[in-house]
């Protein structure tokens, strides 16, 4: 076990702790949890990098980590009517296609490298901004007006290129030649 992958143990370990400040209507408390936790998706893998302590586990344990806080906190900020159903629908279905993706890879014997596409890692930069402008929004009592007018689109739109950018990738993976 290194320091990154601790960092990330750390960060699926806030999760719960999010969400339930989402649900207690603590909005100031959730959004320093989600800012903590967003900072430290950056950190585990620059660490990783600058120590030269990249590993199997921390390639697994990144995405899950990734996948978890943003899954949870966009279908709390849907429950509670924060987000559009829309929006959340599209994150969620998103997240489930790549999980369902590598699973039918790995059933149909196909290599593949756990390893993020450039507009993934754009997308997820992307959704974890918009969650802290909206926390930090609501913990100022703020009104989000025109961002929340606008700036759902822009994470549709990023959220929907990635997971094609996927799907293309899958596709060519899925027709290559087998394993056996």
């Amino acid at each position: 076990m290194n320091i990154p992958n601790l960092i990330t143990i750390g960060r699926i370990l806030l999760v719960p702790v999010t969400i339930w400040f989402l649900i207690s209507g603590d909005f100031v408390a959730a959004f320093g949890v989600f800012l903590i936790a967003g900072i430290s998706d950056g950190l585990d893998g620059w660490l990783a990098r600058a120590t030269g302590t990249q590993s199997e586990l921390g390639a697994y344990l990144d995405p899950i980590a990734d996948k978890a806080l943003l899954v949870s906190t966009y279908a709390t900020l849907g429950v509670i009517k924060i987000l559009p159903a829309w929006l959340v629908i599209a994150v969620i279905t998103r997240d489930i296609l790549i999980v369902g993706g590598v699973v039918l890879l790995r059933l149909m014997d196909r290599p593949i490298e756990v390893k993020p596409l450039f507009i993934s890692k754009a997308n997820t930069v992307l959704q974890i901004a918009f969650v802290v402008c909206v926390l930090g929004l609501l913990s100022l009592g703020w009104q989000a007006g025109l961002f929340m007018a606008l700036a759902p689109y822009a994470v549709l739109a990023l959220t929907g290129f990635s997971g094609l950018g996927y799907m293309m990738a899958w596709l060519k993976l899925m027709n290559g030649p087998t394993n056996a």
